[in-house]
């Protein structure tokens, strides 16, 4: 009895894990304007997100190599070398402007300086790029418990 409660117990932890790789994958394909946004109903590129969510994926190869079963280890290969050859071709396609929207602004600082008077709110992004990356990271670490 004991044995089976193990193995359901492993294919539970092992279609989770399948589904956390496809749900990165989405996300992935999203920002590779694969898939349409939601709110918009249209296609857009934000290569830095998507580049985040393959490195992510590619991390999680690197951590768990070895200790995935067969299925596990050919989802997460298969949906690192597609993400990483269609973010190729579409970094590719994409002018350096529209590639990296982040990137521009940064750059840009006395035109941001301006551009929160206007009173025009921006879609909500998850990444800030005026912050730096410790900062980030310091409040990504304090949400978590007391």
């Amino acid at each position: 009895m004991a044995e089976v409660q193990k193995t359901t117990l492993s294919g539970e932890l092992s279609q989770r894990f399948i589904e956390f790789v496809v749900m990165h994958a989405q996300n992935a394909a999203l920002f590779l304007g694969q898939i349409p946004n939601p709110k918009t109903g249209k296609p857009e590129v934000n290569l830095d997100l998507a580049r985040m969510f393959i490195d992510q994926l590619a991390m999680i190869q690197e951590k768990t190599r070895g200790n995935l079963t067969g299925e596990e280890a050919k989802v997460l290969s298969n949906a690192l070398s597609n993400l990483q050859m269609a973010y190729v071709e579409v970094a590719r396609e994409t002018p350096q402007g529209a590639a990296h929207p982040e990137a521009t602004e940064a750059a840009e600082p006395p035109k941001s300086a301006e551009q929160p008077s206007a009173g025009t709110p921006e879609p909500s992004a998850p990444i800030n790029s005026t912050e730096s990356e410790a900062e980030s990271r310091k409040k990504f670490t304090k949400s978590y418990g007391p």
